[in-house]
């Protein structure tokens, strides 16, 4: 008789933990859905980038400043409570995925960029009026060897090649009488090998006769430091750097 109450109460006692289990479950997946379930309460006709694009980060990290897109009507009006969607490569994510226009019809989010170097396509949905509307958005993310490029580039390079100062970096652009190329001036820089950049670097201008303003940093950087900046440098040009395909001989 015991063991048949002993067996009882085992079976009973698993039921209850069950149902718990599946109250718990449930009340996890209800509380998960407001997000998942937001409505639009007004529709725009276009979407457009406010600020936060091309961004340089490092990967796996997020990205110094948010992500921001306004949604207007036709008349170039914002549209406050329109519905917006975030989507990006794979690895990147963003907090919201999904949100609500505010009052004046911008949408925020924080954009983590994934694991992997490189550029990330992101972009912005709404669902429109009639049709829906997208804005694209690219931001970097720079890998190990680019990111110690970058801290040296920040550290010896920027002074003149940057013409923005900072809080801790006053430019020296403005003073130099030959201006030198923008990091980002893919136009210029993707024409150059690596080889004369890194001749450029090692031994400042007139290793390729250009301006002496660019002075020897071969006794300041290692062989690996150069390649870093280099490896930066083609990280963050725009156009972006394109490598050279095979090249087969012709017979």
């Amino acid at each position: 008789m015991t063991n048949r109450l002993t067996a009882r109460f085992a079976i009973r006692s698993s039921a209850l933990l069950a149902l718990l289990v599946l109250t718990a479950l449930a009340a996890c997946k209800h509380s998960a859905q407001p997000e998942a379930g937001l409505k639009a309460m007004a529709a725009g006709t276009a979407i457009v980038e406010s600020s936060g694009g091309h961004q340089v980060g490092v990967i796996g990290t997020a990205l110094k400043d948010p992500l921001v897109v306004q949604v207007n009507d036709d008349q170039g009006t914002a549209v406050p409570g329109a519905l917006v969607e975030f989507r990006g490569t794979a690895g990147a994510s963003f907090d919201p995925a999904t949100i609500l226009t505010d009052s004046s019809g911008q949408a925020t989010t924080s954009v983590t960029l994934g694991t992997v170097g490189g550029r990330y396509h992101l972009s912005a949905f709404t669902p429109g009026k009639s049709k829906p509307a997208a804005v694209d958005i690219v931001e970097t993310a720079l890998g190990y060897q680019q990111r110690v490029g970058s801290i040296l580039a920040d550290k010896y390079c920027n002074r003149c090649h940057d013409p923005e100062s900072s809080p801790e970096r006053v430019s020296n652009y403005d003073n130099l009488a030959v201006k030198p190329h923008a990091f980002t001036d893919g136009g210029t820089l993707n024409k150059m090998s690596d080889a004369d950049l890194t001749a450029i670097v090692q031994h400042g201008g007139p290793a390729l006769s250009r301006s002496a303003l660019m002075p020897p940093y071969g006794n300041t950087l290692s062989a690996a430091d150069v390649r870093a900046v280099i490896a930066y440098i083609r990280a963050v040009a725009d156009p972006p750097y394109e490598t050279a395909g095979t090249v087969y001989a012709r017979k």
